[in-house]
C-alpha cells in the first residue's frame, strides 16, 4: 500500500519569504531572498512522530481564521535545547522561524502548512524507555503576523480602487512578499482608505467584506483574495463526489448536522460614511424566530452596494437544510489514490458532493464548498 511521504522543513531564516537566503556574492537571483545572512533550513521529517493542522472559517463570523499546526518532535541527541551550545539550531531556536508540512505522492508534492512557529515546549516522557526528549511545535500561519501588524493609513489607497487593488495596497504597506499573494481583481470599488489605527488582518478583512468575498491564508503560506464570483460561483462548479454507496470516493465518516447556526433573517449592513440598509425575510422570522446580522464600517462606495449585500445575505441565510459538517478520510485505507489525491489537493471553496446511506435505505445528500481542511497525521 502507497501512502504520502511527509515532509516537515523548518527554516531557521528571518522575514516571510520561505526561499533559501541569499547575501552578496552568494546565491542566485530569481531564486533566493536576499537577507544579511544566509538560511538555516533543515529536514526533520524523520523525527517527527506527529502532527496535527487546522485551517478554516468559522460559521458564525463567516471569516476565515489563523491557521494553526502542532508538531511533536522526538529529539533523542539534544538538538532542540536552546542552552545546548554543541548543538545544531544554537542561537537559532526562537520564536516566528518558519515551519512548513507537505506531503508527496505519486512524484507530485502538495503543501499541507506554512507558517511560524510561535513557541518551543519540551517534555520529558518515560514512553519508549529510551533518553530522548519530546518537543512539541506549535505554529501559526500568516494569519498571525497580519494580526500583529498595526497601520493606519495605506500608501496610495484612494476612491475607486477595486478591492483586489486594496489588498495589494494593504499587503504591501507590512511589505509582505509580492510572490506569496493571490489575489483577485476584484468587482467593488472601495472609498478612500479611513486612515484609522487598526490591524492589518483587520483591514484585509474589511475590504473581503466589502466584496462579499474572502481572505485566507492557503496551504503554501500565501494570502489569497477571491471575490464574491468564486465565493458564490464555485459552487456551480463540477464537485469531486464522496459516497459509500460506491459512485465516489468512500470515506471514514461523514457528520451530518441539521441546527439553525447558518440562520439569518434581518441583515443590517453600514458602509463607512453611509446608512444602514436592511434586508429582512419575514417568513423566515415567523418560522424560526428573528437571527440578525450586523456589519459596519465597510468600504463599498454607494448605499446601494451595501444594500445589494444585505439582501443577498438574507436570501441565502433565510432557511436551513440538513448539511455534511466534515468528512473524514483515513488515507491508510489500501488501494486510495482517489481518496488521498483529493485529501492533499483540495481546498477553500472547491465543492464537493456527499452521500451517505441511511438505514431503511434512504440517503442524505448533498453539494458543498470546503471551509476547513484539518490533518491529524502519526
Amino acid at each position: 500500500m502507497t501512502v504520502p511521504v511527509i515532509n516537515v522543513i523548518i527554516n531557521f531564516g528571518t522575514g516571510p519569504a520561505t526561499a533559501q537566503a541569499m547575501i552578496i556574492d552568494q546565491g542566485k537571483l530569481g531564486i533566493n531572498v536576499l537577507a544579511d545572512a544566509a538560511s538555516v533550513i533543515v529536514d526533520v521529517s524523520s523525527q517527527v512522530n506527529r502532527i496535527e493542522t487546522n485551517r478554516g472559517r468559522t460559521a458564525l463570523s463567516d471569516q476565515f481564521q489563523t491557521g494553526a499546526l502542532t508538531l511533536r518532535i522526538v529529539d533523542q541527541n539534544g538538538d532542540f535545547n536552546p542552552q545546548n551550545v554543541t548543538g545544531p539550531y544554537y542561537n537559532l531556536l526562537t520564536p516566528m522561524k518558519k515551519v512548513q508540512i507537505s506531503a508527496t505522492f505519486n512524484s507530485v508534492t502538495y503543501p499541507i502548512f506554512s507558517g511560524f512557529i510561535t513557541s518551543f515546549t519540551t517534555t520529558y516522557p518515560n514512553e519508549s524507555g529510551e533518553d530522548v526528549a519530546i518537543t512539541t511545535i506549535q505554529a501559526v500561519d500568516a494569519f498571525r503576523l497580519a494580526q500583529l501588524a498595526q497601520i493606519s493609513t495605506v500608501t496610495g489607497a484612494t476612491a475607486g480602487d477595486l478591492s483586489g487593488t486594496r489588498i495589494n495596497q494593504i499587503l504591501d504597506q507590512i511589505s509582505w512578499p509580492a510572490t506569496m499573494r493571490d489575489v483577485d481583481a476584484g468587482l467593488t470599488t472601495m472609498q478612500a482608505d479611513p486612515g484609522t489605527n487598526r490591524t492589518s488582518l483587520a483591514a484585509l478583512q474589511t475590504v473581503a467584506n466589502s466584496e462579499y468575498g474572502a481572505v485566507y491564508v492557503d496551504p503554501s503560506g500565501s494570502f489569497v483574495f477571491q471575490d464574491r464570483s468564486v465565493t458564490a460561483g464555485s459552487i456551480g462548479g463540477t464537485p469531486t463526489v464522496f459516497s459509500d454507496t460506491g459512485s465516489g470516493i468512500y470515506y471514514a465518516n461523514a457528520v451530518w448536522k441539521l441546527d439553525d447556526t447558518l440562520i439569518f433573517n434581518k441583515s443590517t449592513v453600514t458602509r463607512s460614511g453611509g446608512t444602514a440598509q436592511i434586508a429582512t425575510n419575514q417568513a423566515s422570522i415567523d418560522k424560526y424566530f428573528l437571527h440578525s446580522y450586523f456589519l459596519d464600517g465597510l468600504l463599498m462606495q454607494t448605499d446601494t452596494v451595501a444594500l445589494d449585500y444585505a439582501q443577498a445575505y438574507t436570501a441565502s441565510r433565510a432557511e436551513t437544510s440538513i448539511r455534511c459538517d466534515a468528512v473524514e478520510l483515513d488515507l491508510y485505507t489500501a488501494n486510495y489514490n482517489t481518496g488521498i489525491i483529493a485529501s492533499l489537493s483540495l481546498d477553500f471553496f472547491d465543492p464537493i458532493t456527499v452521500i451517505t446511506t441511511q438505514p431503511g435505505g434512504s440517503t442524505l445528500e448533498k453539494t458543498l464548498q470546503i471551509f476547513g481542511v484539518a490533518f491529524n497525521i502519526t
